[in-house]
């Protein structure tokens, strides 16, 4: 058995999602499903809980690492439920755990997973289109080592082709 393509979504928690938010995280969810991939989020509401109900619609695989202790607090539509009781630092666990990201927007959280990603290298897409702690950044890098480049991306299917290339090159 190949190992699945390990997918992370990150962007806007409940607070600051919008409905145009959710709809391409949603959208984004289904894609990733449709590619055979597993889909990573930190398990909890706002982007996170958008694009997992997207892959479970699309009968996909996802799970959330989330930063509380108890698994209670994951939403619904994880398969998988990792309670990693580290608060924010959890935000590395995803980072490190993926293959790819994809973002859509975000704030300083958000900005902590890209980070972590960016210093571990892993390849990075982000749609385009949304005001968020990101944005400075997409089509560009996070600093002067230009460890990898964020690309932008302007649709759901475009983020998961494009995560999907730049994983497997």
């Amino acid at each position: 058995m190949v190992k699945k393509k390990q997918i992370l979504v990150i962007g806007n928690n409940t607070i600051g999602c919008t409905p145009e938010h959710e709809k391409v995280a949603y959208d984004i969810g289904q894609e990733i499903a449709k590619s055979d991939s597993l889909l990573i989020t930190g398990g909890l509401g706002g982007i996170m809980n958008a694009c997992s109900h997207g892959a479970k619609d699309a009968n996909g695989l996802t799970m959330g690492i989330i930063p509380q202790d108890d698994p209670k607090f994951a939403n619904e539509f994880c398969d998988i439920v990792i309670p990693s009781g580290m608060g924010f630092t959890r935000d590395f666990l995803n980072a490190l755990s993926a293959d790819g990201v994809i973002i859509v927007g975000g704030g300083s959280g958000t900005l902590s997973e890209v980070c972590a990603a960016y210093m571990s290298k892993k390849p990075m897409v982000a749609i385009r289109g949304f005001d968020s702690a990101i944005s400075p950044y997409i089509d560009g890098y996070v600093d002067h080592r230009k460890n990898v480049k964020i690309i932008g991306v302007d649709t759901a299917k475009e983020a998961v082709d494009k995560i999907i290339e730049l994983i497997t090159a």
